[in-house]
């Protein structure tokens, strides 16, 4: 009993550690690994970097949840969960002037399991790409990316958290956020 008690002691940390340790793994698997492009900064014209995370997004859901205006309530709850925001974009003075290989480095992150397409585009005008990815954790979005790329140009945004779907519906064409025309089951 004394030798069962004692490997109880040693085996039940150990699992309560891997048990973190995969949670923390999943909660940060729709983070994506933009240090792959850090070489484009010295090529670029222009760059463009925001991180919004940590206390500076948690600032910004205090902020909108106590506004004095419904709408900006509602962006405030629509963005309670999020983890993080993350956009990169690159300007070039010349066309071809980065290596595509850089972004397919982040499309292949995209290719991960977890991650669903949900739109891709191509046009061989300025030869541009855009792929737009979901990340779901059971009916919940975990995660957003987006990826785009052109002969002068690349733009990523990459959202980490749950996002209220419903709720930023309702808000298009408000607060300057886009229409969104999404068809609503009639119940």
């Amino acid at each position: 009993m004394k030798l069962f008690n004692h490997s109880l002691k040693i085996i039940l940390p150990v699992l309560l550690l891997l048990l973190l340790t995969a949670t923390a793994a999943n909660a940060q698997d729709a983070r994506l690994q933009f240090e792959r492009l850090n070489g484009l900064e010295t090529r670029a014209e222009e760059v463009v970097e925001v991180n919004i995370d940590g206390k500076l997004l948690d600032l910004a859901k205090r902020v909108m949840v106590k506004v004095d205006d419904p709408n900006a309530k509602k962006v405030g709850q629509a963005i309670s969960g999020l983890k993080g925001i993350y956009v990169r974009v690159y300007n070039f003075k010349n066309e071809n002037e980065y290596n595509v290989a850089d972004v397919d480095t982040i499309r292949s992150q995209l290719n991960a399991p977890g991650w669903e397409k949900l739109a891709n585009v191509r046009s061989k005008k300025n030869n541009q790409k855009i792929d737009v990815y979901t990340m779901f954790t059971g009916d919940v979005m975990s995660g957003v990316a987006v990826v785009l790329s052109e002969s002068k140009s690349i733009a990523l945004v990459n959202i980490i958290g749950p996002i209220d779907i419903d709720l930023l519906a309702e808000l298009s064409g408000k607060l300057n956020i886009p229409k969104i025309e999404i068809e609503k089951d009639k119940e």
